[in-house]
């Protein structure tokens, strides 16, 4: 997976399709994918007193559909077949999957359209970089399997030095539609407006890849992502980019589901068992984001 990833950011398109593999520009909702990821589950075995929890309607259909925006590397993106969705997030649910004997089917989705899916019942849960916030918790319960933060990422030669979101003023940002950096830089926009401060050209797209790209062509001149999607990109991007000052606010992505799914608590305790294996700890070694374990899931863990 990596080594097309290589291949590709040698490219001038670089980022655009690489990283995410073919996200679509408006972000239609689309069925490519299948189960992806295999192998990361080895050693890992049916728990079947967690299988008889599994509420009877999905025991039934023996799969849960999982919306996900493959656009996000190493989070979720495209294997070179062009339809399978890998990444760190696949690993988890095919683990989750074994652990409970159900089969996690990823449907590749716009970002945003994520979550209105699982209140429409398309998915039955988001597993697609999610932050937990108190915002979302009010509409959806998280189940929680990593944290993140968010870094700054900027032109290897010659970018601006951004530490803080405070330097974000006159300079022109690009970020994912509908992600918290797109919030934070909102509201950094009308901070810069209200205390007379050069203006901050907010730049929104429909995923990752846009962004990207938007900082590889100079429409933009700083990337903000979250900080696993920001070192991955700038590791496998041959010295285009690099990472600028220290992440910030870290919080915990989770596994998104509709407000009161009796799976939540389901999923909360096969994520303690694949927390207490060794390959929990596998599967983030593979993608690169070890920093990002935790100890202990719990449902509606936002700290903001």
């Amino acid at each position: 997976m990596r080594n097309r990833t290589l291949r590709a950011l040698a490219a001038t398109a670089v980022l655009a399709t690489a990283v995410g593999g073919c996200g679509s520009d408006d972000k239609k909702d689309t069925t490519s994918t299948g189960t992806g990821g295999g192998g990361s589950a080895t050693g890992l075995q049916l728990d079947p007193a967690i299988a008889a929890k599994v509420p009877a309607d999905v025991k039934a259909k023996g799969t849960i559909t999982v919306g996900s925006d493959p656009t996000y590397a190493p989070s979720e993106f495209l294997a070179d077949d062009g339809k399978t969705i890998i990444g760190l997030d696949p690993d988890i649910g095919h683990a989750l999957g074994t652990i409970t004997g159900l089969k996690f089917d990823y449907v590749k989705a716009g970002f945003d359209a994520i979550l209105p899916g699982l209140k429409s019942k398309k998915y039955d849960i988001g597993m697609s970089s999610f932050t937990d916030t108190k915002e979302r918790e009010q509409e959806f319960d998280f189940v929680t399997y990593f944290v993140a933060g968010s870094s700054f990422f900027v032109k290897a030669q010659g970018g601006p030095a951004i530490n803080t979101l405070a330097d974000l003023c006159g300079h022109k940002v690009a970020v994912e539609k509908g992600t918290t950096q797109q919030d934070d830089s909102t509201a950094q926009a009308k901070k810069c407006a209200s205390e007379g401060k050069p203006k901050l050209d907010l730049q929104t797209y429909p995923d990752q890849n846009g962004a990207n790209q938007a900082l590889v062509s100079g429409r933009a001149d700083v990337g903000l992502a979250d900080s696993p999607v920001a070192d991955y990109q700038v590791k496998q991007a041959a010295g285009q980019f690099k990472l600028s000052g220290k992440p910030y606010g870290t919080a915990p992505y989770g596994i998104a589901l509709p407000k009161g799914s009796k799976l939540a608590p389901v999923l909360q305790e096969a994520l303690k068992k694949l927390i207490a294996s060794p390959q929990y700890a596998a599967i983030l070694k593979k993608w690169g984001v070890d920093s990002g374990a935790i100890t202990e899931p719990v449902i509606n863990g936002a700290e903001s």
